[in-house]
């Protein structure tokens, strides 16, 4: 088995520290022997299921389905919609007519097992989340619909004592466990990420071969980690220890894009996860990235991002409850 470069380590790292899932909406299941439920589209969202009790199949947005057992874990890092059911053919629901009980804060709980049934068939704990990797949000893209763990599985060490956790705290029903299983969840889906991202993304390209890139790997910590500096192709260059042609050309071939291309487009992922989730002012961000006016600034956000920054600060401000 080949090792990734300490390089490359360290931008995972920094990959990790810069991910963030704010949870928008969590629910605890409890269902009858059959069920379907039925979860929308939610682009820009990542779905998270916890099966702690019983079986179920996922059926996923293309049709593709897969079988469900007590300690699995999923997470559908693009929020595609789904549906969860106890049979191939069982009728679906949609998640957001059935009624819910509040449990505390932005979680809540659902009970579809009927009064005839003692002990519910299936118990799940179930996350919408906001997902956001900050400057890495392009790997978004490249991750599979559907990234499946089992809480069993030595694949995943450190995942099984986490998962036994949010087994108890789902089936105690103890003061606070639905906050403790909210903070579970962020930390579980950043393991399966991670887990993804060290077994080489399974072979996608472009901004993932670059992470393990002996070389571009290099620049791209470098650049990830000091966004704001006056970066130019030849300074790139630089930290990758080779000249500034070979360093452009390989950048290209790699990425798929030019080196100050991806610097400007690193930058706006930046700014909108600073504008929207800390809350940070234009004129602060424009100063944190290096631009020498907020006009300068703001020109580069609407060419990439096709808005302006107080467009996205609105949009922010009509999003808050």
């Amino acid at each position: 088995m080949s090792h990734a470069p300490p390089q490359s380590t360290d931008l995972i790292s920094e990959l990790l520290t810069g991910m963030r899932l704010h949870g928008v909406q969590y629910r605890r299941i409890q269902t009858g022997p059959t069920f379907g439920l039925g979860f929308l589209p939610k682009p820009g969202h990542a779905y998270f299921h916890y099966l702690a009790v019983g079986s179920a199949i996922l059926r996923g947005a293309d049709g593709s389905q897969h079988v469900l057992s007590a300690g699995d874990v999923v997470l559908l890092p693009r929020g595609e919609g789904h549906a969860l059911l106890s049979g191939e053919d069982h009728p679906v629901q949609c998640l957001e007519t059935i009624d819910a009980a509040p449990l505390g804060d932005a979680v809540s709980g659902i009970d579809t097992c009927p009064s005839t049934h003692a002990v519910p068939s299936a118990v799940l704990f179930h996350g919408c989340m906001l997902f956001d990797l900050g400057g890495m949000q392009g790997l978004s893209k490249l991750m599979p619909a559907v990234m499946l763990a089992d809480g069993n599985a030595t694949a995943f060490p450190g995942l099984l004592p986490m998962v036994d956790a949010m087994k108890r705290e789902v089936c105690s029903g103890r003061i606070g466990y639905a906050g403790i299983l909210a903070r579970l969840a962020d930390a579980v889906a950043a393991m399966i990420v991670r887990d993804w991202v060290e077994r080489g993304c399974d072979g996608a390209s472009g901004l993932v071969m670059a992470m393990r890139d002996p070389r571009l790997s290099l620049s791209l910590l470098a650049l990830h980690r000091d966004p704001g500096r006056d970066w130019t192709v030849e300074a790139l260059a630089a930290e990758s220890n080779i000249s500034r042609s070979v360093f452009a050309d390989r950048f290209q071939s790699v990425i798929g894009t030019a080196p100050l291309r991806y610097v400007t487009e690193l930058r706006m992922q930046l700014a909108s996860q600073w504008l929207t989730q800390q809350s940070l002012s234009i004129e602060i961000v424009a100063e944190r990235l290096g631009y020498a006016s907020q006009a300068a600034f703001s020109r580069a956000y609407k060419r990439v991002m096709g808005h302006s920054p107080s467009a996205t600060r609105r949009g922010r401000a009509l999003a808050s409850p």
